[in-house]
């Protein structure tokens, strides 16, 4: 009976968690997604860190560190994949340089005054 509540409580929170970062994320304005993007990177990175912590404190246990690596994994990819995406995003905010005008020929120069 009580695994079946604490199973019914974390579903209903995991709905619930679902539900209200769909409807935070779908209202964020485009202009702040690259902040956000980067406040999200740093924040795995410190998931990251503690993924490390703990792999190093997991004692013998193969299965735990298989399953540490394989998290480790995955947010290393998100970390990365992140950064990439902010900066490709950040590139399309510069202002791209002016050609530059190449100097006149001298015979361009006779032509052109009568």
């Amino acid at each position: 009976m009580i695994i079946a509540s604490t199973l019914t409580t974390n579903l209903s929170i995991l709905v619930l968690a679902g539900f209200i970062g769909f409807v935070v994320i779908s209202k964020v304005p485009n202009t702040l997604h690259t902040p956000l993007m980067s406040g999200t990177n740093a924040i795995h990175g410190i998931v990251l860190l503690g993924g490390l912590l703990i792999i190093g404190l997991a004692g013998n246990g193969t299965f735990n560190k298989i399953i540490l690596v394989i998290a480790i994994t995955f947010g290393t990819i998100n970390v990365v994949g992140g950064f990439l995406v902010t900066d490709r995003m950040l590139e399309m905010f510069k202002s791209k340089p002016e050609p530059k005008k190449e100097p006149e020929k001298a015979e361009e120069r006779e032509e052109k005054v009568p």
